[in-house]
């Protein structure tokens, strides 16, 4: 009986040891939405940055429908955010930390457009998201921000 204990012992720790390595429990979850990604020397310049038409929480419902087409084509979002934008692609299911549910109301409530923009034309460091908006990627600015008024849009409470 015991040599079985042990045999069982090992073998759970290996099938362990092969989860941790495959990312299967490694995974954390998307970062706190309460913890800014700007760094501080970048705050206030950021605050102000706003799109054309004024906030992407009232963006006119052709800059949003753009937005959505752009996020599920080119803008490459939906394969880590996902379609339905929980944070649940299937390009983010390996990623050590998960990609933004942007159904997550209280993620909108503490990021202003500036923030956001930012991590578009940056990256978040630490994270698998990349610089989308140019120089450093591939998107306009007015691309960008009609991917982040379409983005506002999976939060479903109306008193943001």
């Amino acid at each position: 009986m015991q040599g079985w204990s042990v045999n069982r012992g090992v073998g759970i720790l290996v099938i362990g040891l092969l989860l941790v390595c495959s990312g299967a429990l490694a995974k954390a979850g998307e970062m706190d939405p309460l913890k800014p990604r700007v760094p501080p020397r970048e705050q206030a310049k950021v605050h102000n940055w706003h799109p054309s038409y004024g906030s992407t929480r009232t963006a006119p419902p052709e800059v949003i429908a753009q937005g959505k087409r752009l996020y599920e084509t080119v803008g490459l979002c939906a394969a880590c955010h996902g379609k339905s934008g929980k944070g649940d692609g299937p390009a983010g299911k390996p990623l050590r930390i998960g990609p933004r549910d942007f159904t997550n109301c209280r993620f909108h409530q503490v990021r202003t457009d500036g923030e956001l923009f930012w991590i578009l034309k940056n990256g978040s460091p630490g994270t698998g998201m990349m610089p989308m908006v140019k120089p450093k990627g591939h998107l306009t600015e007015e691309q960008g921000w009609a991917i982040l008024a379409y983005e506002r849009q999976f939060c479903k409470e109306t008193s943001l």
